[in-house]
């Protein structure tokens, strides 16, 4: 769900999330599975969280639901063959006190959100500044706004522009930085489609150096937003239950996604392009998501509002 607080209050809690989180690099020879759920490392026990089984069963080539359908016997015998057949000696392990977050190669190289927070109150923002936000402990979303370029639009509605940056600290996705819009009379946010959006892996950390250029490209489709905002006021749906679910399949949203959509539907119904956008953007508020489905639902209404011409 989404919040609306300051920088110093994300940051407060990017901090308490992590306060036991660790990284290793753990040589392959002391890893061994009990099950796909349950791993020794160097005779120590540790949970295996849902993304990092999912990692392991990949690198191990190993389709997840086939190893989670067998006995913890089977599926130790399987992990424990596969895993010496590993190319490299070491693998990159992120652990939050006896679980393990997330498996990488030592490649990897993190980029975690305290930095992301650190690095945005050295270029321009304070620590009272406003933004809205998502988070749990496999994606963050935070979105800046900007006072400065608020505008009215149809009369009704007053928007603020900003910037919205996303990261994942286990592998769900990397680095982004999109434009923003907040509606505020019902703080609905939408994430611009347009790929003047910066996305990174986590292979570097110079994306940190580049942040205020990266901001400045990423600001300057403001006047785009705009245009496609007044065009979608004026565009008419004929049937806008159809149309959503044709975008609901169009975009893959799965069941939590679907149940936001149809919960935000009746909130912002009617027969514009402009009522189906906030209907994405809304569904983003529902109380039950993850933090990547907000983000998703919200960077969906910008697509679809891309999409109006």
């Amino acid at each position: 769900m989404q919040c609306i607080t300051t920088l110093e209050e994300v940051e407060n809690k990017v901090k308490e999330m992590s306060q036991y989180y660790e990284d290793r690099l753990v040589p392959i020879k002391d890893i061994t599975f009990d099950n796909i759920e349950s791993v020794r490392i160097d005779s120590q026990s540790y949970k295996i969280r849902p993304i990092a089984q999912r990692e392991i069963a990949n690198r191990l080539n190993i389709p997840l639901q086939y190893i989670k359908r067998c006995t913890h016997e089977v599926q130790a015998y399987n992990l424990n063959h596969w895993i010496k057949k590993e190319a490299n000696e070491k693998l990159f392990f992120r652990f939050d006190k006896d679980a393990i977050r997330a498996v990488f190669t030592p490649r990897y190289i993190p980029i975690d959100n305290i930095d992301i927070l650190t690095t945005i109150h050295q270029i321009r923002y304070y620590k009272d500044t406003e933004v809205q936000y998502s988070m749990d402990d496999e994606f963050m979303v935070i979105s800046i706004l900007d006072d400065s370029d608020k505008f009215g639009l149809n009369n009704n509605d007053e928007l603020r522009p900003g910037i919205s940056i996303s990261n994942s600290e286990v592998g769900i996705a990397g680095l982004s930085i999109s434009a923003y819009l907040l509606r505020l009379v019902c703080t609905n946010g939408l994430i611009d489609k347009t790929n003047v959006t910066a996305s990174y892996r986590h292979v570097s950390r110079k994306i940190l150096n580049k942040f205020p250029e990266v901001i400045e490209k990423v600001s300057n489709g403001l006047d785009r937003q705009k245009s496609q905002l007044k065009l979608s006021l004026e565009s008419k749906v004929n049937d806008p239950l159809a149309t959503i679910k044709n975008f609901n399949k169009h975009f893959q949203l799965e069941s939590p996604e679907l149940n936001a959509v149809d919960w935000a539907w009746p909130l912002e119904a009617g027969d514009t392009m402009f009522n189906i956008v906030n209907t994405y953007t809304r569904a983003a508020q529902y109380s039950y998501l993850q933090a990547e489905s907000c983000y998703k639902l919200q960077k969906v209404g910008g697509m679809v509002l891309e999409s109006v011409n």
